[in-house]
């Protein structure tokens, strides 16, 4: 039997091998990887040409040890497929990357214990800084994440007491507005319609108690929920079951995102109920398509491109040893008011 022997291309490149490549030092190339502006144009085009000849990928962990900086980021969100993500990494995304930072992104599925699980191996990786959304942590998370000793911005909601420093707004009074909003169109026997049922969720639902309470007009079998992640199929199947645990006295619907109210909006069409005439909804995120459906969707807008862009200046100029305006900032909110809960005279 024939021995394979290994050919000496399979060999891992090194930063030796890119030294004699390119007739330099291994510190010069080193130099050139980490402090590109500390040696000249042509010096840095020559040992470029060996990295991309050889194929040699620089080890940034070693790199980041010499140095004590990663230049990495870790941020912890609850879902990659939420569409109210996606701007909030945007602004993320854009500040570090032109600040020349690597954001190292986990999912946490809504999940604390996975959470804990996700920062422990951002953690691990040497992050400067950490973005996470919510206040929701373990104790065992909130206990390693004081000790890391790096700035963390907690963003999506306003805490009582945050980790570190915190960008995002008040759900609980952005919903009892919403509520407010719909008496003051002469609306009065409102609906909820709430899915996953995440903290903040839950407190956009106390806000909505909150308010009708006040006003005197809650009533328990206004509210249907389920743990299921939000769509717009659930939004459609809660909107029925709402229509019949209330036997069709509702005349608006409070929904928690635009998902549930596109499918409550589809839902009642199909229905034969006419928005905004018979029943008025209510969304919240104000997504793209809430000003396009027919007719057009009412609902909660906030910044969530700004609340990246936000929070990762905060870490940066922490990092920078610069003076931040405050540690806690409200994004606030705004009722973008459209056809859905236009009463009609």
């Amino acid at each position: 039997m024939k021995t394979a022997k290994k050919r000496s291309s399979d060999k891992k490149i090194t930063l030796v091998d890119v030294a004699d490549a390119s007739g330099v030092s291994a510190i010069t190339v080193s130099r050139v990887i980490n402090q590109p502006e500390k040696v000249s144009e042509s010096l840095r085009i020559q040992v470029q040409k060996a990295i991309d000849a050889l194929g040699y990928i620089p080890n940034q962990h070693a790199s980041s040890l010499a140095s004590s900086k990663s230049k990495v980021i870790g941020v912890a969100i609850p879902s990659l497929s939420n569409i109210v993500f996606t701007e909030v990494l945007r602004g993320i995304y854009e500040v570090m990357g032109a600040a020349g930072y690597k954001v190292l992104l986990v999912d946490t599925h809504y999940s604390p214990l996975e959470e804990e699980k996700m920062v422990r191996t951002l953690l691990s990786q040497s992050p400067e800084g950490l973005i996470i959304t919510g206040g929701d942590q373990t104790k065992a998370c909130q206990n390693f994440l004081h000790k890391a000793r790096i700035p963390i911005v907690q963003i999506m909601e306003l805490l009582a007491d945050p980790i570190d420093m915190n960008v995002g707004f008040a759900h609980g009074r952005a919903g009892f507005d919403v509520v407010k909003y719909l008496l003051g169109q002469g609306y009065e026997r409102i609906g909820f319609i709430g899915a996953r049922m995440d903290p903040r969720v839950q407190q956009r639902m106390q806000g909505y108690k909150l308010a009708l309470e006040q006003a005197g007009k809650f009533e328990k079998n206004y509210i249907v929920t389920t743990p299921e992640p939000s769509s717009i199929g659930v939004g459609g199947e809660l909107f029925k079951s709402l229509m019949a645990s209330t036997n069709g006295v509702i005349d608006a619907v409070f929904c928690v995102n635009d998902d549930l109210a596109l499918g409550a909006l589809f839902e009642a069409q199909r229905m034969n109920i006419r928005v905004p005439q018979d029943m008025a909804i209510c969304g919240f995120n104000d997504i793209e398509a809430a000003g396009y459906v027919n007719p057009s969707l009412t609902s909660v807008s906030v910044g969530r491109y700004e609340m990246g862009v936000k929070a990762s200046e905060m870490i940066i100029r922490v990092l920078n040893d610069k003076p931040i305006e405050s540690k806690k900032i409200d994004m606030g909110y705004e009722i973008r008011k459209r056809a859905s809960t236009t009463r009609l005279l």
